[in-house]
């Protein structure tokens, strides 16, 4: 008799009139209420308007029982850096569906309609922060980035550190801020382009004492930034961005500056390397968990863009891909690489051949695990001459992707 209940249901975009269930669906699905949102600062009309940009400028698809909302999705068009070329990218967030309604499928219908729209705009691949792993791996996502978290002592802070430049406060819409991001986003791998509508969902939860922080060198150009807060005798880092070494060590000078006033430092980490490494006494505790998942959403667009490395090399490789979700990726594709061109998609099959899914795939291309070790562990089915072959023209860098939508 549930499974009646889907044929009275309608597929529709929501507009600007469905803000308040759309509302309603996010605070009932995470539990999140407007007493939590007053405590930190949110008025009640910003509260009741906060999601309102998603309806503007995002593709945001819904089940509907008459008029009333059953289960949605919605798809941020973004842009972000893979291997230094600018992809779009279609961005899942705000999935919701109401208890009354789970089991009959509909969440799976909402996703591979949003990634056929997505194909049908060209974003190539696409990113969320999962509520849950196992789920989205079903579906063809898999896990791409992590986000470290760190506890460092007041006395294990850096002494006596000498940078030529000088570290100011400055306003959360500065100029400089916004032009840092975007110079350090356009030069690493995996690194959201942040539209004005991110740098929204950016400041959207943060209390008012948020501060943000530039490093400027001695000719009075900013390399480097912090976002910091300042709470219960603890330094709490939001993001540190920094261009280069002078950078970050002026950052971590301010945050030692402050010693007197705290009795520790914690801070989130993006880049997949261990903050103790840079410090004197790197006996401290960090922490490590999956943040970011990823899905190539139509391979044949996405190769086209992806930069390899060392393709100085005349040779073919197979993918064979499984997509459970999507028909136009699960088949055979044939990279061909020829010595000084790009390489191509050619007809036929090669004897250097892999196997694969397309989260694995997806993972792969992006670094966050090399071809070896994912064979190893049986997620990938490829003989020694391709694993070399994979392992030689997959650069081997982490991504950066330090954003929660």
């Amino acid at each position: 008799m549930r499974k009646d209940i889907k044929t009275d249901l309608e597929l529709r975009k929501l507009a600007s009139k469905d803000l308040t269930q759309f509302n309603d669906i996010l605070r009932y699905a995470f539990q999140v209420t407007d007493e939590q949102l007053l405590k930190i600062g949110w008025k009640q009309d910003e509260i009741k308007r906060s999601k309102f940009p998603i309806l503007e400028k995002a593709a945001v698809v819904g089940w509907f029982e008459g008029e009333k909302l059953a289960a949605q999705i919605a798809v941020y068009p973004l842009e972000v850096n893979i291997r230094g070329n600018i992809y779009d990218m279609g961005y899942i967030t705000g999935v919701a569906t109401y208890p009354e309604y789970m089991g009959l499928g509909l969440m799976s219908r909402l996703m591979k309609e949003s990634l056929e729209t997505m194909r049908k705009q060209k974003q190539s691949i696409s990113f969320l922060y999962p509520y849950s792993i196992p789920l989205y791996r079903h579906k063809g996502w898999e896990v791409v980035s992590d986000k470290m978290t760190y506890r460092i002592r007041d006395n294990q802070l850096p002494r006596d550190i000498d940078v030529p430049g000088r570290v100011r406060r400055v306003l959360l819409d500065s100029e400089d801020l916004i032009d840092l991001h975007d110079t350090y986003a356009r030069q690493t791998h995996g690194c959201l382009i942040r539209s004005d509508l991110v740098w929204e969902e950016y400041w959207r939860w943060d209390v008012e004492d948020v501060t943000v922080a530039i490093y400027y060198n001695e000719n009075n150009k900013p390399f480097g930034y912090l976002v910091y807060l300042i709470e219960n005798d603890a330094f709490h880092v939001k993001e540190m961005v920094y261009l280069n070494e002078e950078a970050r060590k002026g950052l971590w000078g301010y945050i030692a500056a402050h010693e007197s006033m705290i009795n520790e430092v914690v801070g989130n980490n993006y880049n997949n390397h261990t903050v103790s490494f840079l410090f004197g006494d790197s006996d401290m505790k960090e922490n490590i968990r999956p943040y970011i998942m990823a899905r190539i959403v139509d391979f044949e667009e996405f190769i086209k863009q992806y930069n390899f490395v060392n393709v100085d090399i005349d040779d073919t490789i197979t993918f064979n891909i499984r997509d459970s979700v999507l028909d136009w990726n699960n088949q055979s594709f044939t990279l061909r690489f020829n010595k000084g061109s790009k390489p191509v998609l050619i007809d036929g099959r090669s004897e250097n051949c892999v196997e694969l899914n397309i989260g694995i795939l997806t993972t792969m291309l992006l670094g966050y695990k090399r071809p070896t070790y994912l064979r190893k562990i049986e997620r990938l089915a490829a003989n020694d001459k391709t694993i070399t072959l994979l392992e030689n023209i997959i650069p081997n860098d982490k991504i950066y992707f330090s954003d929660y939508i």
